[in-house]
């Protein structure tokens, strides 16, 4: 069944006892390189009732049509706030990392895994995203304005002209992350760490910067007016041709 060279072929799963029918189509065509997609692509053996045709995976089964309707439309359900990482962590399981465009605004994602995931663009209003975990994630152009980011971990995260407006940042970590032309507005980053970040004309007009770690981060032509520098570490930053009148030093 599997081998068929009808692409749109029927495929029946068994998801840790709970039965699913979808395409080959669904399977593959919205995320080519998942898992997924790699085990219907014809290459390998699957594990298939002999009688009926079911493919098993042993994978609990209660989240799996959220994951099938995100591979048919797009379309991230709205869940209750600990769902979210039930559901993430199937997504990650299926390697199905691509969330760009996906609009997570107001919901609580605290602690979630959003380790190395294409976001580009994704909405995060006001989202509750403490702890949460973006490691290395690709966060371009993404809205996270008045969002709870408090001990989030987006070390090396891409960070591209992301706006963090209003955002509370308190004791979270931007190590080497590029936050180039990114918006952080009032943003409060107390005791944040951004040692070696790249933060090339930023705006942190207004930023709370008290202990913050910004050892080796570039900081050239980024905008710091209005901002108290006196208890932010600068050593080995670089300022050159940062705006940083009515800046406190």
């Amino acid at each position: 069944m599997t081998n068929d060279s009808d692409s749109s072929s029927l495929i029946r799963l068994n998801i840790g006892g709970k039965k699913f029918c979808t395409t080959i189509d669904t399977l593959t065509q919205r995320e080519p390189d998942s898992m997924l997609a790699a085990m219907f692509s014809g290459r390998h053996t699957l594990c298939q009732d002999p009688e009926k045709g079911y493919v098993f995976l042993d994978r609990d089964g209660k989240h799996f049509r959220h994951i099938l309707n995100w591979l048919r439309d797009g379309v991230v359900p709205t869940l209750k706030d600990s769902k979210y990482t039930e559901v993430l962590r199937e997504a990650e399981y299926y390697q199905l990392l691509d969330l760009s465009f996906v609009d997570f605004s107001y919901a609580c994602l605290r602690n979630v895994f959003f380790s190395r995931a294409n976001l580009h663009c994704a909405k995060f209003k006001d989202v509750d995203a403490e702890g949460a975990i973006f490691l290395n994630a690709t966060l371009r152009e993404c809205e996270f304005t008045g969002a709870n980011l408090r001990g989030a971990l987006l070390a090396g995260a891409n960070l591209q002209s992301a706006n963090l407006q209003d955002a509370c940042l308190i004791n979270s970590s931007f190590c080497q992350a590029d936050l180039r032309s990114a918006h952080l507005q009032n943003a409060d980053l107390t005791d944040a760490n951004l040692e070696g970040a790249i933060l090339e004309g930023a705006n942190l007009k207004g930023a709370k910067l008290s202990n913050t770690n910004l050892k080796d981060a570039n900081l050239q032509r980024a905008y710091l007016r209005q901002v108290n520098l006196r208890d932010t570490h600068l050593e080995g930053a670089k300022l050159f041709g940062a705006n940083l009148n009515g800046a406190m030093r």
